[in-house]
């Protein structure tokens, strides 16, 4: 088994949808544009979104950016 290094982009994603009615993650998926896949790997920090799509999940959440995601040094 392959040890993935963590990435310094944390999120919050999961936390969102549960408050936003339980949205699955193939409905957040298309409201920004990306495959059901690519928001997995966002949503489990195996991958960091462009800034384009960060601003795109915050806006489906109606809130900054910061909001949902953080940098961890």
């Amino acid at each position: 088994m392959i040890a993935r290094k963590r990435l310094p982009i944390t999120n919050r994603v999961a936390q969102f949808r549960e408050r936003h009615g339980a949205m699955s993650q193939a409905t957040l998926a298309a409201a920004i544009g990306v495959s059901r896949q690519t928001m997995v790997a966002i949503e489990k920090g195996h991958y960091s979104p462009s800034l384009e799509s960060a601003f795109r999940i915050a806006r489906v959440f109606g809130v900054g950016v910061d909001d949902v995601f953080s940098w961890e040094e």
